[in-house]
């Protein structure tokens, strides 16, 4: 039995391989029955050899390959003679171990663990038969639903309002989620999941990232801003939260400003912003000091035009963020 499990989603990965687990009986035997090979690195010869073996007291075995299917994905351009070699090496390749793979003894599972796989894999393409399941990250709605799912799941009811916020906060990694959730329904003790508990429990870590990125914009450090973003996209927050954020924070700045100027003071003007959060009004504090009104109004309206392009289709969400990024840190 061959499985693929593929995709960005390496919680539903876990998930899905547990289940695999499960059905394959006691797990103390699976222990010692259970092989993790390097896709990267693999040989046809080595693949026989350990999915040949005949499983210890038990009636499976299971194998389990991390990236074997990212290997045989395109990457870069070469020059044509030595793309040409090595695509076909790279096909030849493929072709065994897909034969081989179509082959191996009914006493072993073997599972494929990958992350985004191109339709044109060609080790994907000889895999006839094989049993494949795909983990993308999760966007609304399915994430609101996986959110509803797994709160019922542990016993426990949230508000539409909560799930949308948490949805925004967190984003699509279903590990830090899971982990959200299970700090939410310890705190809640059976009651709802309302908002104010999304906003006292779930942890800032995204938010720092988020600050940071702020920071590098309006520094015009721009090999920074675009990392910091590739890193928050790649952790599961979506471009529109983001600029959202981006936009509420600037507002924010400027509010601060003027009521320094009106002398008010640090405790007035948290009271007066509502901000609750003793790491956010230090940043904001800090970011108020260091940036002049012009960059600020500079910023805001690269943002408002963002929106704009965003709302008027010119641009999907992600490819205005993109582009609003570089933009600013060219200014």
């Amino acid at each position: 039995m061959l499985y693929i499990l593929s995709g960005q989603d390496d919680f539903s990965i876990y998930q899905s391989l547990e289940e695999i687990k499960r059905k394959m009986g006691d797990p103390t035997m699976l222990v010692t029955n259970t092989t993790i090979l390097d896709g990267q690195q693999l040989t046809l010869d080595q693949l026989k050899t350990v999915c040949d073996a005949s499983p210890f007291l038990a009636e499976k075995r299971l194998v389990i390959i991390k990236g074997l299917l990212e290997r045989f994905e395109s990457k870069g351009k070469p020059s044509r003679r030595k793309k040409a070699a090595s695509t076909d090496n790279s096909q030849n390749e493929a072709k065994l171990l897909a034969e081989y793979t179509g082959n191996i003894p009914d006493t072993t599972i073997l599972v494929l663990i990958d992350g985004k796989i191109s339709s044109n894999n060609p080790l994907l393409k000889g895999l006839a038969g094989a049993q494949m399941r795909s983990f993308p990250l999760l966007r609304e709605p399915q994430l609101h639903q996986w959110i509803q799912s797994r709160v019922a799941r542990e016993r426990g009811s949230i508000s539409p309002q909560a799930v949308d916020l948490l949805a925004k906060m967190v984003g699509s990694n279903l590990w830090i989620m899971s982990n959200e959730i299970d700090k939410l329904i310890l705190f809640t003790a059976g009651r709802r999941i309302e908002i104010e508990d999304i906003r006292k429990i779930v942890s800032y870590a995204q938010q720092t990232n988020v600050f940071a990125m702020i920071d590098a914009i309006l520094e015009s450090k721009a090999g920074l801003a675009q990392k910091l973003l590739q890193q928050l996209l790649q952790g599961g927050a979506s471009s529109a939260y983001l600029l959202a954020i981006l936009a509420h924070q600037l507002q924010m700045i400027v509010r601060v400003k003027e009521l320094r100027n009106q002398r008010k003071s640090q405790q007035e003007i948290q009271d007066r912003l509502g901000i609750t959060s003793e790491f956010a009004l230090r940043k904001t504090l800090e970011q108020t000091g260091v940036y002049s009104w012009e960059r600020l109004k500079e910023v805001y309206h690269r943002l408002l035009e963002a929106d704009l392009s965003i709302k008027t289709g010119k641009y999907d969400d992600e490819l205005a963020l993109n582009i609003l990024i570089a933009e600013l840190c060219q200014w």
